[in-house]
């Protein structure tokens, strides 16, 4: 072969190892000004659900990212195919600061943090007075990580057609927790149900509670249709099936904008461990207790002879059950104990 004067063959072709292409890089990252604000509704193995202007949107998050990842409740800038027609995808390009976080570990143990729900105002700590048996230790975790990550704590005290509330209300009546008891038989006469959307309206509240509890019931209550129309929406683009709560779910209480509140279903826990949580923060769970401390020596452990909230207690400012509460908390961050 003969160009520009010269004979060539394939040894006059160059190519430079380890390039796959000539385009130089650069390390400017596209501020993409354009992009459309959204808020997660759910993720599922790297396919994440935004809601966008009224639209159900699928997206995938952009590389630049890195190893940022969006949990339910995030607000996020979109760009793409944002139509949210079937089998379309858009780019998550940034993730907004957060302005709270539910985080937790598996265990006490376990130094992999997981966050849950990002910029929720309030969690409803869901808990059945019977059936099964209440768990106060799996409470007190959870008011700890709602104090620790900005939230506000709401108790929804469920069953109370099989036993009464009083003694687990007078636990944490010291605490100004606001809360709200429900019956099985109320969740069909709406009475129950206008309670709680009174404590949820124009807010973004997280659910936890173990299995059992009634949580799932109580949300499906809440959000029959905006479940089925989100959820319907998510399985038209990912081909799923129903959800069933294996991954959090923001649904809106009244149509598909948070101006009317959102629900967000979690996942039922079993243990809700706290290995993110510095110790030292753990007495801010407990505004009964915290003053007492006033009086214990430097880095008290709040479980030494010489602490000073044995004389709170004995002089009457608090229950000694929250007491012991909080040393069993304490006590967990040495070492791995059941509820």
């Amino acid at each position: 072969m003969r160009r520009y004067g010269k004979h060539t063959d394939e040894d006059d072709v160059r190519v430079r190892p380890g390039r796959r292409g000539t385009r130089p890089r650069t390390h400017i990252r596209p501020k993409h000004e354009d992009a459309a604000e959204g808020m997660v509704l759910t993720v599922d193995r790297g396919r994440v659900t935004c809601l966008v202007d009224g639209r159900v949107v699928m997206a995938m998050k952009a590389r630049e990212l890195g190893r940022k990842a969006a949990v339910v409740g995030d607000r996020v800038a979109l760009v793409g195919d944002l139509s949210g027609d079937k089998d379309t995808l858009a780019r998550m390009v940034r993730i907004a600061g957060r302005t709270s976080v539910l985080r937790r570990t598996a265990d006490d143990d376990d130094p992999y943090e997981r966050v849950v729900v990002a910029n929720a105002d309030q969690l409803a700590i869901v808990t059945a007075l019977a059936d099964p048996e209440p768990r106060p230790r799996l409470v007190d975790r959870c008011l700890v990580a709602a104090y620790d990550g900005g939230l506000e704590p709401l108790l929804v005290l469920t069953k109370s057609d099989l036993a009464p509330p009083d003694e687990l209300l007078r636990t944490y009546e010291p605490l100004g927790v606001p809360y709200v008891v429900t019956s099985r038989g109320e969740l069909t006469d709406g009475d129950a149900l206008a309670r709680v959307r009174e404590l949820l309206d124009g807010r973004i509240t997280a659910f936890v509670g173990h299995s059992g509890v009634g949580k799932t019931t109580l949300v499906n209550a809440l959000v029959p249709e905006a479940r089925r129309r989100t959820t319907g929406r998510v399985n038209a683009v990912t081909g799923r099936g129903r959800h069933t709560t294996t991954s959090a779910l923001a649904l809106p209480l009244d149509d598909d904008t948070a101006d009317g509140g959102w629900v967000v279903d979690t996942p039922g826990v079993r243990s809700f461990g706290l290995a993110h949580v510095d110790p030292s923060r753990v007495i801010h769970a407990f505004p009964d207790l915290e003053p007492g401390t006033a009086g214990c020596p430097r880095a008290c452990g709040h479980d030494e002879p010489d602490c000073a909230l044995d004389g709170w207690v004995a002089e009457g400012h608090a229950d000694p059950a929250r007491l012991y509460s909080l040393r069993r908390l304490l006590a967990t961050r040495e070492r791995h104990e059941g509820d």
